[in-house]
């Protein structure tokens, strides 16, 4: 791909930088729906109350990461990475420590808040260090939360539901770790902010993938849509998929604990091809690809035996998750020179389309049983076919000047 007359190269190690931070904050953010089925046990919830505890900490991030984001479009934040970590530091010490469900709750917002900081800022970091290669840039930036996400189930697994609740506050010693990493970050931030006189703009045309006088609101509606669909689903297999492999096939916790790593795995390295791909062939036909192309494995899934259960949800893992590197660069196109707010965006609508689907799908286990989740959402990579509306990506057709 050519980076254009001027074009910096990319910037592996800070790509590395913010991916390994990126992993250590969702390995953190992953351990608190990893140790739900402990939660429930000790603190006798329902699956209403376990959704509720997703939403309060998918939500929260949701409506401060667009905030977030717009603000530091205005003014550069080299260091607010290191204030985000160190709000999720807070958030899983006082987990650890809850007495009670609503101490849970404010616990689950503490790490929301971090959360809400760290993914627009850290999303501009990679966009800065891409060195042109935006899908790429955006894949390995991905691939570091994905990591960690399935590493939250082993925590659980194995350090958790041993030694208890209170043994939660050891992740604290990864968000230290992380904070760290993102001081180095911060420090190359700034000094590249001082050199340009634009911190973002250069690096893309000010005119987006419909030209400076078209309407954006359609294809970013799509693309929302999309983002629901995906994001819904996703749902119901990060919070729940334990629950169901032990009611439906009377699983261990820890047995069922390894399967959800198996599948958060998958969705990791369906990340890393997802954006390459897009930089090669189209943006577009990966987003319509990914999300419709899943639709045979979800429709099956719910009628699955124990054998190929695990199977299927590798497959759905890889498949549906290469679209969001996709999707991301993809509207940072649309919309140049607004990466902040597009990544907090985009960031906060899928975080809060997850924690508003936890608490959904948990109110439909505890009336239904928890089968009928996975029935119910089976039908929404439907909503993929209207990546085919999308209109066509640089790959396909010239950008104006």
């Amino acid at each position: 791909m050519d980076r254009g007359p001027g074009r910096q190269a990319t910037a592996f190690a800070v790509l590395a930088a913010i991916s390994v931070s990126h992993l250590l904050n969702d390995t953190i953010q992953a351990v608190l729906p990893a140790v739900y089925p402990l939660l429930k046990s000790s603190f006798a919830l329902t699956f209403a109350q376990v959704g509720l505890m997703t939403a309060t900490q998918q939500i929260t991030s949701s409506l401060l990461q667009p905030l977030v984001g717009h603000l530091t479009d205005q003014r550069p934040a080299p260091y607010a990475l290191v204030l985000g970590m160190t709000m999720t530091a807070i958030g899983i010490v006082w987990l650890s420590s809850a007495g009670s469900f609503p101490m849970l709750l404010v616990g689950a917002g503490l790490m929301g808040i971090g959360s809400a900081v760290f993914h627009p800022e850290s999303s501009r970091v990679a966009r800065m260090a891409s060195g042109g290669r935006y899908g790429l840039a955006q894949s390995v930036f991905q691939v570091g939360g994905n990591v960690g996400s399935s590493l939250g189930p082993l925590i659980g697994a194995f350090l958790v539901v041993p030694r208890g609740q209170s043994s939660i506050a050891w992740c604290a010693l990864l968000a230290m770790l992380a904070m760290a990493i993102l001081w180095r970050v911060g420090g190359w931030y700034r000094a590249r902010t001082r050199v340009r006189a634009i911190p973002e703009s250069d690096d893309h045309p000010q005119v987006g993938l419909l030209g400076a006088d078209k309407n954006v609101a359609w294809p970013i509606t799509i693309l929302c849509a999309l983002i629901f669909s995906k994001y819904f689903y996703l749902a119901s297999l990060t919070s729940y998929y334990t629950f169901y492999l032990i009611t439906r096939f009377h699983l261990s916790v820890r047995t069922a604990e390894l399967d959800l790593f198996v599948f958060l795995a998958a969705v990791a390295v369906g990340t890393v091809i997802g954006g390459p791909i897009g930089d090669r062939f189209g943006r577009k036909y990966v987003i319509w690809i990914s999300i419709f192309g899943v639709c045979p494995f979800t429709l099956a899934l719910p009628y699955a035996n124990l054998f190929w259960t695990p199977i299927l949800t590798v497959l759905i893992g890889l498949v549906l998750s290469s679209a969001f590197s996709a999707i991301v660069v993809y509207a940072q196109e649309l919309l140049p020179g607004r990466i902040g707010l597009i990544s907090g965006v985009f960031f906060g609508f899928a975080f809060g389309v997850a924690g508003i689907g936890a608490a959904v799908l948990g109110a439909i286990a505890d009336r239904a049983g928890i089968e009928l989740v996975y029935k119910v959402c089976a039908f929404l990579p439907l909503i993929g076919a209207l990546a085919a509306f999308l209109p066509d990506d640089p790959q396909q057709r010239p950008v104006a000047a």
